[in-house]
Protein backbone atom coordinates (compact mmCIF):
# COMPACT_ATOMS: atom_id res chain seq x y z
CA UNK A 1 0.00 0.00 0.00
CA UNK A 2 1.55 3.13 -0.82
CA UNK A 3 1.83 6.50 1.24
CA UNK A 4 -1.47 8.06 -0.25
CA UNK A 5 -3.64 4.72 0.55
CA UNK A 6 -2.00 4.66 4.16
CA UNK A 7 -3.40 8.16 4.51
CA UNK A 8 -6.06 7.44 3.81
CA UNK A 9 -6.87 4.40 5.88
CA UNK A 10 -5.80 6.21 8.87
CA UNK A 11 -7.93 9.52 8.69
CA UNK A 12 -10.72 6.59 8.03
CA UNK A 13 -9.97 5.29 11.17
CA UNK A 14 -9.55 8.20 13.29
CA UNK A 15 -13.02 9.57 12.06
CA UNK A 16 -14.81 6.35 12.62
CA UNK A 17 -13.00 5.50 15.78
CA UNK A 18 -12.77 1.85 14.35
CA UNK A 19 -10.39 -0.15 12.76
CA UNK A 20 -13.54 -2.40 11.72
CA UNK A 21 -15.80 0.71 10.47
CA UNK A 22 -12.54 1.87 8.00
CA UNK A 23 -11.68 -1.32 6.85
CA UNK A 24 -15.34 -1.56 5.58
CA UNK A 25 -15.74 2.18 4.16
CA UNK A 26 -12.80 1.11 2.18
CA UNK A 27 -14.02 -2.55 1.50
CA UNK A 28 -10.24 -3.62 2.53
CA UNK A 29 -9.55 -6.82 4.64
CA UNK A 30 -9.05 -5.55 8.26
CA UNK A 31 -5.63 -7.06 8.61
CA UNK A 32 -4.65 -4.58 5.47
CA UNK A 33 -5.97 -1.28 7.57
CA UNK A 34 -4.13 -2.32 10.88
CA UNK A 35 -0.69 -3.13 8.76
CA UNK A 36 -1.00 0.05 6.73
CA UNK A 37 -1.39 1.71 10.38
CA UNK A 38 2.13 -0.21 11.49
CA UNK A 39 3.34 0.56 8.73
CA UNK A 40 2.86 4.42 9.09
CA UNK A 41 4.05 4.36 12.47
CA UNK A 42 6.89 2.75 12.18
CA UNK A 43 8.44 5.13 9.09
CA UNK A 44 7.32 8.10 11.38
CA UNK A 45 8.81 6.48 14.57
CA UNK A 46 5.60 7.49 16.28
CA UNK A 47 2.51 6.21 17.98
CA UNK A 48 -0.34 7.29 15.96
CA UNK A 49 -3.18 5.85 17.80
CA UNK A 50 -4.55 4.74 21.28
CA UNK A 51 -5.88 1.33 20.94
CA UNK A 52 -8.64 -0.47 23.27
CA UNK A 53 -10.82 -3.07 22.76
CA UNK A 54 -13.37 -1.11 22.26
CA UNK A 55 -12.09 2.34 21.03
CA UNK A 56 -9.68 4.11 19.06
CA UNK A 57 -8.63 7.90 19.20
CA UNK A 58 -5.36 9.81 17.79
CA UNK A 59 -2.26 10.48 20.07
CA UNK A 60 -1.35 14.09 20.19
CA UNK A 61 1.26 12.83 17.59
CA UNK A 62 -1.73 11.16 16.11
CA UNK A 63 -4.21 14.45 15.71
CA UNK A 64 -1.35 16.16 14.64
CA UNK A 65 -1.00 14.14 11.52
CA UNK A 66 -4.15 13.47 10.68
CA UNK A 67 -4.81 17.24 10.15
CA UNK A 68 -1.90 17.10 7.76
CA UNK A 69 -2.91 14.30 6.10
CA UNK A 70 -6.50 16.06 5.46
CA UNK A 71 -4.52 18.59 3.70
CA UNK A 72 -2.63 16.67 1.96
CA UNK A 73 -5.09 14.06 0.65
CA UNK A 74 -7.85 17.27 -0.48
CA UNK A 75 -4.32 18.74 -2.33
CA UNK A 76 -3.85 15.31 -4.04
CA UNK A 77 -7.44 15.19 -5.08
CA UNK A 78 -7.63 18.58 -6.14
CA UNK A 79 -4.73 17.94 -8.01
CA UNK A 80 -5.73 14.82 -9.84
CA UNK A 81 -9.27 16.53 -10.39
CA UNK A 82 -7.76 19.67 -12.10
CA UNK A 83 -7.00 17.66 -15.06
CA UNK A 84 -9.31 17.05 -18.28
CA UNK A 85 -10.29 13.87 -18.53
CA UNK A 86 -10.64 12.90 -15.13
CA UNK A 87 -14.03 11.66 -13.60
CA UNK A 88 -14.75 11.59 -9.95
CA UNK A 89 -15.05 8.25 -8.26
CA UNK A 90 -15.32 6.58 -5.33
CA UNK A 91 -18.24 6.05 -2.65
CA UNK A 92 -20.36 8.72 -1.80
CA UNK A 93 -22.28 8.22 1.25
CA UNK A 94 -24.80 10.47 1.65
CA UNK A 95 -28.10 11.02 4.33
CA UNK A 96 -31.40 12.35 3.05
CA UNK A 97 -34.49 13.50 4.68
CA UNK A 98 -36.04 10.64 2.42
CA UNK A 99 -39.86 12.38 1.56
CA UNK A 100 -37.73 14.90 0.14
CA UNK A 101 -35.35 13.12 -1.65
CA UNK A 102 -38.05 10.50 -3.31
CA UNK A 103 -39.72 13.52 -4.50
CA UNK A 104 -37.10 15.62 -6.04
CA UNK A 105 -34.21 13.66 -6.55
CA UNK A 106 -34.13 9.87 -6.98
CA UNK A 107 -36.38 10.69 -10.32
CA UNK A 108 -32.80 11.45 -12.50
CA UNK A 109 -30.63 9.31 -10.06
CA UNK A 110 -30.67 6.70 -13.36
CA UNK A 111 -28.99 10.22 -15.27
CA UNK A 112 -26.25 10.96 -12.23
CA UNK A 113 -24.77 7.78 -11.80
CA UNK A 114 -25.00 7.64 -15.81
CA UNK A 115 -23.11 10.78 -16.06
CA UNK A 116 -20.54 9.39 -13.34
CA UNK A 117 -20.21 5.83 -13.69
CA UNK A 118 -17.22 5.64 -11.00
CA UNK A 119 -19.22 6.66 -7.62
CA UNK A 120 -20.91 4.71 -6.22
CA UNK A 121 -23.66 5.71 -3.76
CA UNK A 122 -24.88 4.80 -0.46
CA UNK A 123 -27.89 6.43 0.79
CA UNK A 124 -29.47 6.24 4.23
CA UNK A 125 -32.03 8.33 5.32
CA UNK A 126 -33.94 10.22 8.37
CA UNK A 127 -34.34 13.56 10.05
CA UNK A 128 -31.92 13.25 13.20
CA UNK A 129 -28.92 14.92 13.60
CA UNK A 130 -25.65 13.41 12.48
CA UNK A 131 -22.27 13.23 13.51
CA UNK A 132 -20.91 13.61 9.79
CA UNK A 133 -17.32 12.49 10.15
CA UNK A 134 -17.48 9.88 13.23
CA UNK A 135 -20.33 8.29 11.13
CA UNK A 136 -18.39 8.59 7.87
CA UNK A 137 -21.36 10.50 5.95
CA UNK A 138 -19.72 13.27 3.30
CA UNK A 139 -23.06 15.30 3.24
CA UNK A 140 -26.52 15.29 4.45
CA UNK A 141 -29.54 16.74 2.88
CA UNK A 142 -32.24 18.93 5.48
CA UNK A 143 -34.87 20.83 5.84
CA UNK A 144 -34.79 23.57 8.33
CA UNK A 145 -32.60 26.01 9.02
CA UNK A 146 -29.07 24.90 9.91
CA UNK A 147 -27.79 25.21 13.52
CA UNK A 148 -24.08 23.51 13.17
CA UNK A 149 -21.69 25.76 12.79
CA UNK A 150 -19.11 23.47 12.23
CA UNK A 151 -20.91 22.26 8.66
CA UNK A 152 -20.86 24.13 5.88
CA UNK A 153 -24.76 24.89 4.70
CA UNK A 154 -25.42 25.25 0.76
CA UNK A 155 -29.14 26.20 0.53
CA UNK A 156 -30.60 24.73 -2.77
CA UNK A 157 -34.01 25.49 -2.29
CA UNK A 158 -36.75 27.18 0.19
CA UNK A 159 -40.45 25.39 0.12
CA UNK A 160 -43.43 27.34 0.68
CA UNK A 161 -45.72 25.90 3.33
CA UNK A 162 -49.36 25.74 4.24
CA UNK A 163 -51.70 25.64 7.11
CA UNK A 164 -53.90 22.49 6.41
CA UNK A 165 -56.61 20.45 8.21
CA UNK A 166 -59.13 17.77 7.24
CA UNK A 167 -62.60 18.81 6.45
CA UNK A 168 -64.14 16.20 9.31
CA UNK A 169 -61.79 18.86 11.56
CA UNK A 170 -63.40 22.07 10.05
CA UNK A 171 -66.72 20.39 10.56
CA UNK A 172 -66.44 20.30 13.85
CA UNK A 173 -64.41 23.30 14.80
CA UNK A 174 -64.84 25.33 11.95
CA UNK A 175 -62.53 27.10 9.68
CA UNK A 176 -60.03 29.13 11.05
CA UNK A 177 -59.77 32.91 9.53
CA UNK A 178 -56.89 34.64 11.72
CA UNK A 179 -54.67 34.27 14.54
CA UNK A 180 -57.46 35.42 17.10
CA UNK A 181 -59.50 32.66 15.99
CA UNK A 182 -57.59 29.63 16.88
CA UNK A 183 -58.38 29.74 20.49
CA UNK A 184 -60.73 26.74 20.47
CA UNK A 185 -58.69 24.66 17.80
CA UNK A 186 -56.28 21.98 17.76
CA UNK A 187 -52.64 20.82 16.21
CA UNK A 188 -51.36 17.72 15.39
CA UNK A 189 -48.08 17.91 17.39
CA UNK A 190 -44.32 17.79 15.76
CA UNK A 191 -41.90 16.24 18.38
CA UNK A 192 -38.36 18.64 17.35
CA UNK A 193 -35.32 15.64 16.88
CA UNK A 194 -33.12 18.34 17.84
CA UNK A 195 -34.80 19.27 21.69
CA UNK A 196 -37.52 16.94 21.74
CA UNK A 197 -40.34 19.46 22.39
CA UNK A 198 -43.25 20.50 20.29
CA UNK A 199 -42.61 22.78 17.57
CA UNK A 200 -45.15 25.67 17.50
CA UNK A 201 -47.32 26.92 14.35
CA UNK A 202 -45.66 29.71 12.81
CA UNK A 203 -47.28 32.88 10.57
CA UNK A 204 -46.12 35.46 8.73
CA UNK A 205 -48.17 38.98 8.97
CA UNK A 206 -46.57 41.84 7.41
CA UNK A 207 -43.13 40.48 7.40
CA UNK A 208 -43.56 39.48 11.24
CA UNK A 209 -42.85 36.05 12.62
CA UNK A 210 -45.76 34.64 15.18
CA UNK A 211 -45.53 31.30 16.82
CA UNK A 212 -48.65 29.84 17.91
CA UNK A 213 -48.68 26.86 20.53
CA UNK A 214 -52.07 25.04 20.31
CA UNK A 215 -53.39 21.39 22.93
CA UNK A 216 -52.06 18.62 20.41
CA UNK A 217 -53.74 15.48 21.90
CA UNK A 218 -51.56 13.53 19.28
CA UNK A 219 -47.71 14.31 18.14
CA UNK A 220 -45.62 12.46 16.15
CA UNK A 221 -41.90 12.63 15.28
CA UNK A 222 -42.48 11.88 11.21
CA UNK A 223 -43.59 13.67 8.26
CA UNK A 224 -45.68 10.88 6.75
CA UNK A 225 -47.61 10.59 10.57
CA UNK A 226 -48.09 14.26 10.56
CA UNK A 227 -50.08 14.06 7.34
CA UNK A 228 -51.68 11.04 7.87
CA UNK A 229 -53.01 12.03 11.43
CA UNK A 230 -54.03 14.94 9.95
CA UNK A 231 -55.98 13.44 7.47
CA UNK A 232 -58.21 11.69 9.72
CA UNK A 233 -59.15 15.19 11.94
CA UNK A 234 -56.77 14.94 14.44
CA UNK A 235 -56.05 18.69 14.22
CA UNK A 236 -53.90 21.60 12.29
CA UNK A 237 -50.70 21.18 10.59
CA UNK A 238 -48.02 23.14 8.51
CA UNK A 239 -45.93 21.14 6.02
CA UNK A 240 -44.29 22.11 2.64
CA UNK A 241 -47.05 22.23 -0.05
CA UNK A 242 -45.43 19.75 -2.47
CA UNK A 243 -45.79 17.49 0.66
CA UNK A 244 -49.81 17.51 0.09
CA UNK A 245 -50.55 18.39 -3.51
CA UNK A 246 -52.32 14.99 -4.21
CA UNK A 247 -54.15 15.68 -0.88
CA UNK A 248 -55.33 18.80 -1.83
CA UNK A 249 -56.86 17.86 -5.04
CA UNK A 250 -58.48 15.36 -4.00
CA UNK A 251 -60.09 17.25 -1.29
CA UNK A 252 -58.41 15.09 1.88
CA UNK A 253 -57.07 18.26 2.90
CA UNK A 254 -57.85 21.76 2.82
CA UNK A 255 -55.92 25.00 3.23
CA UNK A 256 -56.85 27.66 5.58
CA UNK A 257 -55.11 30.86 6.76
CA UNK A 258 -54.05 31.42 3.53
CA UNK A 259 -53.65 35.23 3.72
CA UNK A 260 -51.06 34.67 6.78
CA UNK A 261 -48.70 31.57 5.49
CA UNK A 262 -45.77 29.94 7.67
CA UNK A 263 -42.64 30.93 6.53
CA UNK A 264 -40.89 29.31 3.70
CA UNK A 265 -38.74 25.95 4.89
CA UNK A 266 -35.05 26.21 4.05
CA UNK A 267 -33.54 22.87 2.26
CA UNK A 268 -29.96 22.47 2.34
CA UNK A 269 -27.09 20.66 1.69
CA UNK A 270 -24.36 20.40 4.23
CA UNK A 271 -20.87 19.14 4.34
CA UNK A 272 -18.09 19.30 7.11
CA UNK A 273 -16.09 22.37 7.61
CA UNK A 274 -13.01 21.03 8.65
CA UNK A 275 -12.71 19.00 5.41
CA UNK A 276 -12.13 20.39 1.70
CA UNK A 277 -14.35 18.95 -0.79
CA UNK A 278 -13.49 15.80 -2.93
CA UNK A 279 -14.27 15.97 -6.91
CA UNK A 280 -17.46 13.32 -5.95
CA UNK A 281 -18.73 15.15 -3.36
CA UNK A 282 -18.92 18.79 -5.57
CA UNK A 283 -20.75 17.40 -8.32
CA UNK A 284 -23.20 15.87 -6.15
CA UNK A 285 -23.88 18.90 -4.40
CA UNK A 286 -23.99 20.50 -8.12
CA UNK A 287 -26.28 17.94 -9.50
CA UNK A 288 -28.30 18.37 -6.15
CA UNK A 289 -28.74 22.33 -6.68
CA UNK A 290 -29.87 21.59 -10.50
CA UNK A 291 -32.24 19.18 -9.97
CA UNK A 292 -34.12 21.63 -7.68
CA UNK A 293 -33.64 24.15 -9.87
CA UNK A 294 -35.67 22.29 -12.52
CA UNK A 295 -38.35 22.38 -10.15
CA UNK A 296 -38.39 26.17 -9.65
CA UNK A 297 -42.29 27.82 -9.31
CA UNK A 298 -43.21 24.59 -8.91
CA UNK A 299 -45.30 23.03 -5.94
CA UNK A 300 -44.23 26.18 -4.09
CA UNK A 301 -40.45 25.26 -4.94
CA UNK A 302 -38.66 28.46 -4.83
CA UNK A 303 -34.49 28.73 -5.70
CA UNK A 304 -32.38 31.87 -5.01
Amino acid sequence: MDRIDAMRVFTRIVERRSFTAAAKDLDLPRSSVTDAVKQLESRLGVRLLQRTTRHVSPTLDGEAYFQRCLRLLADFEEAEAAFAGTSPKGVLRVDVQGQLARRFLFPALPAFLAQHPGITLQISEGDRLVDLVREGIDCVLRVGEPQDSEMVARRVARLAQLTLAAPPYLARHGSPVSIESLGNHRMVGFRSTLTGGLLPLEFMTGGVRSEVMLPAPVSVSGAESLVAACRLGLGLIQVPRYHVEEDLLRGTLVSVLSEIPPPTMSVSLLYPRSRQLSQRVRVFLDWVSAEFAKHRGKNGVEVD
